[in-house]
């Protein structure tokens, strides 16, 4: 079809004059025109075996519908009396070609069956004109990006469709959602609606959750979604749910609201205002990734208010203990200052709600795999609060770049700041146990708390696309089981990281169920630690030892049996590295005067 309209256009210029003369209503430059849209809009009309009229391409020819292409074309041609011989020849050309195109159709062109002689310009078409859109989805289990055409995440392994967020870690990894439960979906309503019943035996285990901290979410849609999402709240209390655990065997307490009176207990002016601040906007941003929109205010303050109660009731003894299923999450957010993800520091509001119910003396043990530079802050320079943190640190150069080995506390408080600092990626339960065994306990032993909160995030739980370490379900329980011993099993948990979904939910189970009274299945006789780990462990306790005399002994003990294995490849690497720089055979050839020169420089820049 477009070979015809080539072939007229190509003809004498008489020819296409009088066949625009037949359209004598259009003018020269809407003849043109018409040529365009008309073409165009036969290449899209279904053709019943022929390729089309000659008239749909703008020559204006009065014509029948007949069979024979060749004889429409020939009418439209022969009307133009001066044609030469030359233009007969071209009259040829046209009906065989239109006599060939009458038995084409539309799918032998597609398939490109005929192979014409005649030139097609093609220069003028460009394969990246048209925008093919890449498919993506992302993981529902720890927020990364796939393409369309996979059914598994290739990161996490999670199921396209997982049935995750309805029965939590309980849910197959591998195969869409199934019911595991006919009323799976009603307990993890009930869970979010118990909330409003206040009975708790005084030996029982109370969970803090309100379903409106689920309204906190990231308003902006950015290219990757935001990993402190609301679905880490659903996937824990969809787990509890498929598990009896809550409710069930734990008890829920009534959310509040913190007041402004509390808050100033830990916080600024500055910091209450600006967070209040962003109930009046759709969307706001405190850092570049601490986001807020018109309700976090009102999650913050109730996540506040619920650690706070949390903490009460069990000093007093009205439970046992306790875990906050709350967000947002609260260590990094400091006196002045939100941000981290933190609007409010739920840890310190805990541990003042302690001391405001009678405790003398709280630990605070924070195993986030980011440093809780906010409640290191708050209580910097406090002898009534110990806090100890372990995370990656890695010089200073893994978020948010605080929680150094000599950060001790200061003004007097000197020792009440232990940092735990891991110098790389992919710690795991030995290296976290190890340092439970020989640094947190012994200090806190010695420490003797009245109360013990735990800032449990598990972004340092295998899986963690942010943490990108390594400690288990059953790392997670056994640190809980060694801090139930302490002031007198008076211990409560409090949510703040972790980002892979799975490892959050079976992660949080696994403490819970410590909470409940069951033992870890975990062999703490000979627990060998990493190198790096050990020399963590070794430097944390040669800078704590001068302020908790219980760890003399300990660090006596680890250096008769670990130093040399802790440090061995150290000097080996540093001999090679002398070696190499002064080649030996120097010594003794013509150069051992620059040897000996260089060595002189070796050995200045060594001192």
């Amino acid at each position: 079809m477009l070979l015809v309209d080539k072939c007229h256009i190509n003809s004498e210029h008489k020819m296409v004059s009088d066949t625009l003369q037949i359209n004598h209503h259009l003018t020269n430059g809407e003849a043109e025109n018409n040529l365009h849209r008309q073409s165009e809009k036969t290449l899209c009309q279904p053709l019943n075996g022929s390729l089309g009229e000659v008239s749909s391409l703008g020559f204006g020819a009065n014509r029948t519908h007949t069979d024979e292409e060749s004889v429409d074309i020939l009418e439209v041609t022969t009307r133009d009396s001066a044609a030469t011989s030359n233009s007969n020849s071209h009259l040829d050309v046209i009906a065989k070609t239109g006599k060939r195109q009458n038995d084409m159709t539309l799918e032998d062109i597609y398939n490109k069956e005929y192979n014409f002689d005649d030139d097609d310009d093609d220069s003028d078409w460009d394969p990246l004109e048209k925008n093919i859109e890449v498919l993506k989805w992302f993981c529902v289990n720890c927020t990364m990006v796939n393409f369309d055409d996979v059914v598994h995440c290739d990161v996490c392994g999670e199921h396209r469709e997982s049935g995750i967020l309805r029965h939590g870690f309980h849910a197959s990894p591998f195969l869409p959602e199934q019911s595991l439960d006919p009323n799976g979906s009603e307990l993890i309503e009930s869970s979010k609606g118990s909330c409003s019943q206040n009975v708790a035996p005084n030996n029982s285990t109370v969970v803090g959750f309100d379903e409106r901290m689920l309204l906190h979410a990231e308003v902006e849609m950015k290219p990757h979604p935001h990993p402190e999402r609301p679905d880490r709240l659903r996937a824990i209390a969809a787990s509890l749910a498929t598990a009896g655990i809550f409710p069930g065997r734990c008890h829920p307490i009534l959310a509040r609201e913190i007041t402004r009176e509390e808050l100033l207990m830990i916080h600024s002016p500055e910091n209450i205002e600006a967070v209040e601040l962003t109930s009046r906007m759709l969307a706001s941003y405190f850092t570049p990734d601490t986001y807020a929109n018109e309700h976090s205010a009102r999650a913050a303050r109730l996540a506040a208010g619920l650690c706070a109660d949390l903490a009460s009731t069990i000093f007093s003894g009205r439970a046992k203990n306790g875990f906050a299923l709350v967000r947002p999450p609260g260590h990094h957010a400091g006196v002045k200052q939100a941000m981290g993800f933190c609007l409010h520091n739920n840890a310190a509001i805990a541990a003042s709600a302690a001391q405001a119910a009678g405790a003398k003396k709280v630990l605070i043990v924070d195993w986030d795999v980011h440093h809780g530079n906010g409640t290191q802050e708050i209580f910097d320079q406090s002898k009534s609060v110990l806090y100890v943190s372990l995370h990656r640190h890695e010089g200073g150069k893994f978020y948010p770049g605080t929680g150094a080995a000599d950060e001790v506390g200061t003004m007097g408080a000197e020792g009440y700041c232990v940092n735990i600092p891991w110098s790389r990626r992919g710690v795991g339960d030995k290296d976290y146990i190890y340092a439970f065994q020989h640094i947190v306990i012994p200090i806190a032993s010695e420490f003797a708390p009245d109360f013990t909160i735990i800032s449990a995030g598990f972004d340092a739980a295998r899986g963690d696309p942010l943490g990108c370490c390594d400690v288990t379900p059953a790392g997670f329980a056994q640190m809980t089981e060694m801090l139930t011993a302490l002031s007198g099993g008076k211990l409560l948990v409090i949510l703040e990281g972790g980002y892979n979904l799975r490892s959050i939910s079976c992660s949080a189970t696994a403490v819970i169920k410590v909470l409940l009274g069951e033992s870890p299945a975990c062999n703490l006789d000979d627990i060998v630690p990493s190198k790096s780990g050990l020399r963590t462990i070794f430097e944390v306790l040669k800078i704590q030892t001068k302020y908790w005399p219980a760890l003399e002994s300990t660090f006596s003990k680890l250096q008769l049996r670990w130093g040399i294995y802790a440090f061995q490849d150290t000097g080996k690497q540093v001999k090679r590295r002398r070696k190499a720089v002064v080649p030996v055979w120097w010594r003794w050839g013509r150069k051992r005067l620059f040897y000996r020169v260089l060595s002189k420089q070796l050995q200045f820049k060594v001192k």
